[in-house]
């Protein structure tokens, strides 16, 4: 028969011991192998390849033909004033459309003349600044006013019209009658005279009688005329994304 005594009970508390402390080392290391689990590849997407549209270059003294989209007066402009133009024929470069119909050139009131008495009409001064493409892509022009309906422009086959005369960056909005509208005419000898070219989009002659009258400029909303570039600008194809 079994006899439990004190040397009998230290045993077993001795055995117990053992066991809870081999228990001990072997419940955690099992459970960090559970928790272990072996690390999947990382998944590395391909790299997009993104090509890059060829561009083409608009040369200087290319003319855009435009149309104005506000009405601006020598009465109440101002220097700084902006306005906006859409562009009425498409232009290309290398046989290539690069600015489509429908873009739009945003110009700037660089000086003002009011009109006054002793037969002095008003004159407006601007020039162009930017052109933003259907796209929203917008690229920065250096431009001058000019006219698309004399002999100072000609058009090539490709429907793209080019200046002649270097008159054509001097030109200014001269006042030519509430009837008439604004005329162009080119400063001649620094700003000391003016010659008056035709009336924009109308191509009416004899402009010297309009001038005489001492109208303030007005150009309306619908006018056309052109923007001559001061210097070649790169630009996108039109179709390329």
């Amino acid at each position: 028969m079994f006899k439990f005594n004190h040397k009998t009970a230290r045993r077993a508390l001795s055995f117990l011991a053992l066991i809870l402390l081999v228990a001990g080392c072997i419940l955690p290391a099992s459970a960090q192998r559970r928790r272990t689990r072996p690390r999947l590849g990382r998944y590395t997407r391909p790299a997009q390849t993104s090509t890059q549209p060829n561009y083409f270059t608009v040369p200087a003294n290319t003319v855009i033909r435009v149309r104005m989209n506000q009405e601006i007066s020598s009465a109440n402009a101002r220097i700084g004033d902006r306005f906006t133009t859409t562009v009425v024929d498409p232009v290309y470069a290398r046989g290539t459309e690069v600015i489509p119909a429908g873009s739009i050139v945003t110009g700037r009131v660089t000086h003002v003349t009011p009109a006054a008495r002793k037969n002095k009409a008003g004159t407006i001064a601007v020039s162009f600044i930017s052109v933003q493409l259907p796209s929203g892509m917008t690229r920065m022009i250096n431009g001058s006013l000019t006219d698309v309906t004399t002999n100072t422009a000609r058009s090539d086959s490709e429907g793209q019209v080019a200046g002649r005369s270097v008159q054509k960056r001097n030109a200014v909005f001269i006042g030519g009658g509430a009837v008439t509208g604004a005329l162009i005419g080119a400063i001649a000898g620094g700003g000391k005279g003016a010659g008056i070219g035709t009336l924009v989009g109308g191509g009416l002659g004899a402009a010297g009688a309009y001038f005489s009258k001492g109208h303030e400029a007005v150009v309306k909303r619908d006018t056309e005329f052109g923007v001559v570039l001061n210097q070649s600008v790169a630009l996108p194809a039109s179709n390329a994304r």
